[in-house]
């Protein structure tokens, strides 16, 4: 058998990305980071305050990747409590029309978004791109965020000068995406040149996106979101878990029955080492720390 990259079964990466969160703590960093942090993030751009102030009740926000949803309700409800009584504006880009689903399901399940406007647009986001080029509607967003999706697109600098130029004057612009300190990093490095190629995900942490910016004179804030995921699993030969696990570490279909045994038993044997993983008890954690870089206009 050949190895396949992950993204060529949609429901099977969502199957294991599912296993990911049951395994990980990554939604909960991402939580603990949008209830401390965003607020005053958010609350510290003069012009939001200054219209708001002004009696203009609205707040636009764009989710660039906003996958099924339940990050990007937590935003919202956090900017709901920080603003109470005014009309949020969302708009979603997500290319997969399940992920849409499951979002607008999140949504009629949700009780305390009644002044938050939805507008789901079924487009990747180089298509959104092209499209508000045409139509030449910029500069109108308070709040992007752009939350694990720039693994995803074609041109990373070119994406986030993009969505940056979209923004108003003192808005902000949110991205999350693994560290440059993470094992994810790491993992890549060395394996990524012997996993399946495909033209979905990109190689790139938080240090690609920081030396873009650093390069480019945009100003940022970046933030480290600590967090790890028990792959004990993976060492136990036959587990279901195990193996759904090692599928989302290499994003390889059925990596334990399709990978050579030469770069199955070198895998395996790196995600027990420190610089992958720490072992508690009898225990492994792989690091998944994220880091959230926050640009202003």
């Amino acid at each position: 058998m050949t190895m396949r990259s992950l993204f060529s079964n949609h429901s099977h990466y969502v199957e294991t990305f599912q296993v990911f969160l049951k395994k990980s703590t990554e939604h909960q960093c991402m939580l603990d980071f949008i209830h401390k942090k965003l607020p005053q993030l958010i609350s510290s751009c003069p012009e939001l305050v200054e219209s708001i102030s002004n009696g203009k009740t609205e707040i636009n926000v764009l989710s660039v990747g906003g996958g099924s949803g339940e990050i990007d309700l937590e935003i919202l409800a956090r900017l709901q409590s920080e603003y109470p009584g005014v009309i949020i504006h969302t708009d979603v880009i997500e290319p997969n029309a399940e992920q849409i689903n499951s979002y607008k399901e999140c949504v009629a399940k949700a009780s305390d978004l009644k002044n938050i406007k939805f507008t789901w647009h079924k487009e990747t986001s180089l298509e959104y791109e092209n499209r508000i080029k045409d139509s030449k509607e910029m500069g109108k967003w308070n709040f992007i965020h752009m939350i694990q999706m720039l693994y995803y697109v074609k041109d990373m600098p070119a994406t986030i000068r993009f969505f940056h130029g979209l923004l108003k004057p003192g808005a902000k612009l949110l991205i999350i995406l693994v560290s440059g300190r993470s094992s994810w990093a790491k993992l890549w490095r060395k394996y990524g040149p012997r996993l399946p190629p495909n033209d979905l995900c990109l190689y790139i942490s938080s240090a690609d996106v920081e030396e873009m910016l650093d390069g480019s004179g945009l100003k940022y804030q970046s933030y480290e979101l600590l967090s790890d995921m028990d792959i004990t699993d993976c060492f136990t030969e036959g587990s279901k878990t195990g193996e759904l696990l090692l599928d989302f570490l290499t994003e390889t279909c059925n990596f334990s029955n399709t990978a050579p045994l030469d770069l199955k038993n070198e895998l395996i044997e790196d995600l027990k080492k420190p610089e992958y993983s720490e072992r508690r008890g009898d225990k492994y954690f792989f690091n998944n720390t994220l880091n959230a870089i926050i640009i202003e206009h």
